[in-house]
């Protein structure tokens, strides 16, 4: 268990809150603040028990040095609003003018760093760069789940400087919501797998397969474990390098009694801008046509399984959903995961979008910010922002 902000005493104290504010922007102004939102309770509750905040974030990826196209301005407009109360943006995050601007702030004030990444230091995890960030604080919160997979000196090193180093209400419900997911889940524990390529989830697959009950595999990377089964997928996506792979995990699936559900049909045409599709046996897909989406009878048997669920894990859309006739495999599954009685946590982008457009994400157990990160937790892997915390 790591530490959490409501166990540190906070009044009086600097807080060096460590966001993950990398917000679209569009003609200079933030187009969708959803990560800005999220890091809202942490920041109010820093500032209703006592603290000033020194808020750091990245934004895009700027070539190791200053680029207006990547300051951080807009999003200090939009959280100013959001918070009701000004939020100066600092020149820098580091150097005399920007630890001047800390040093003045009392109580209830915020002070935005500018973008983090304008030193190649941050990226390089340089541990000069954390001190002179650690220097602007009393207190380190990390609140950035989305980028605790990194290991950049505003989150790894800079805990060599600044102690406590706490999770954030951000922070703490991601670490929750995945512990209940990998600990102790109620069983069965179904994964649900999406996605155009096996080569992003490979890792991801091996580690389900020690913990979960039953593993669903869908989208594009579904053609791949198909081909390895000895089906002719027509067009569809296979990368021919993985095939073994996915023999492999076909195999340590059926040593460990975990049962593997791949579609029995497919929604096939000619190509990603066709007017419309048709559903196909997989055995019956034709040599100049893909599969773009899960079939009906693939969104009832995933369905089936989903809806005696207890726990559900899922990453990656079923079919190319952005595109309306491919979008019904997405849609069903998703529907079909808050069907029954299971939490369910869910990540990454293109899932979270999948969700919004089934309009089932207020019954989602717990949306996870992160991509990467939540990629990497479930597979195992230890994340350099979680493990740099204090243990509570």
């Amino acid at each position: 268990m790591k530490l959490s902000i409501e166990s540190v005493d906070l009044a009086g104290r600097r807080v060096f809150l460590r966001a993950d504010l990398n917000a679209p922007l569009d003609g200079g102004a933030v187009s969708d603040d959803t990560r800005l939102t999220a890091v809202l309770p942490t920041i109010r509750h820093a500032l209703e028990h006592g603290a000033s905040v020194v808020l750091a974030s990245h934004l895009g990826r700027p070539k190791g040095g200053p680029d207006p196209k990547y300051s951080l301005a807009p999003v200090a407009t939009r959280l100013a609003a959001l918070l009701d109360r000004p939020i100066p943006l600092a020149p820098d995050c580091v150097g005399p003018e920007t630890e001047n601007l800390a040093r003045a702030l009392k109580p209830g004030e915020i002070l935005l760093l500018e973008n983090l990444r304008f030193h190649p230091e941050e990226e390089a995890n340089d541990d000069d760069f954390a001190r002179r960030l650690a220097a602007l604080a009393d207190v380190y919160v990390n609140d950035a789940f989305a980028a605790a997979h990194r290991a950049h000196a505003s989150i790894a090193a800079i805990t060599r400087h600044l102690k406590p180093a706490a999770a954030g209400l951000l922070m703490r419900r991601e670490l929750e919501a995945l512990g209940r997911i990998l600990e102790a889940p109620q069983r069965p524990l179904v994964a649900l797998l999406g996605g155009a390529k096996v080569s992003d989830k490979i890792a991801l697959v091996e580690s389900l397969l020690s913990k979960v009950d039953a593993l669903l595999i869908g989208g594009g990377m579904a053609f791949t474990f198909l081909r390895a089964l000895g089906h002719d997928v027509g067009k569809s996506l296979v990368e021919p390098d993985r095939i073994e792979m996915a023999r492999s995990a076909l195999e340590t699936a059926r040593r460990r009694g975990v049962q593997i559900v791949l579609p029995v049909d497919a929604v096939v045409a000619p190509g990603l801008d066709s007017p419309s599709g048709r559903a196909v046996s997989i055995r019956e897909i034709p040599a100049n046509q893909m599969g773009l989406d899960l079939g009906p009878a693939s969104v009832e048997q995933f369905g089936t399984t989903l809806r005696a669920a207890k726990t559900i894990v899922w990453n990656g859309p079923m079919g190319v959903f952005e595109k309306p006739p491919f979008a019904a495999g997405t849609v069903g599954v998703a529907r079909a995961v808050v069907g029954g009685s299971a939490f369910s946590v869910i990540g990454g982008g293109d899932t979270i979008a999948a969700v919004n457009q089934a309009g089932i994400a207020d019954r989602i157990g717990y949306i996870s910010t992160a991509g990467g990160a939540f990629l990497e937790f479930l597979e195992g892997r230890a994340l350099p922002g979680v493990e740099a915390l204090t243990e509570a």
